[in-house]
């Protein structure tokens, strides 16, 4: 069922750019733009599972982790599943 399947370390230094309110919402879009860019899918093909934002906005709006691991599953219709790694 799954083509492919990788565990992901996603850095999340683009996020502490943004001001102190949009950091959270900016961690997402990193995770989402990473994850793109090494699975090779396109944006509406990224599914991310409400654990990883559960993660980020575990500290608030404005303290993000700096990084987190992510197993990106990709399957045959080009969707991409993202969700935390066990590991």
């Amino acid at each position: 069922m799954a083509e492919e399947e990788r565990i992901i370390t996603v850095p999340l230094r683009k996020a502490m750019v943004a001001p102190r309110t949009k950091r959270a919402a900016r961690a997402i879009k990193a995770i989402r733009e990473h994850v793109m860019q090494h699975m090779k899918a396109k944006n509406e093909d990224v599914w991310i599972d409400p654990k990883i934002n559960e993660l980020i906005w575990a500290r608030g709006i404005g303290k993000p982790p700096k990084r987190i691991r992510v197993k990106a599953i990709k399957f045959e219709d080009e969707l991409v599943e993202v969700s935390l790694s066990e590991e």
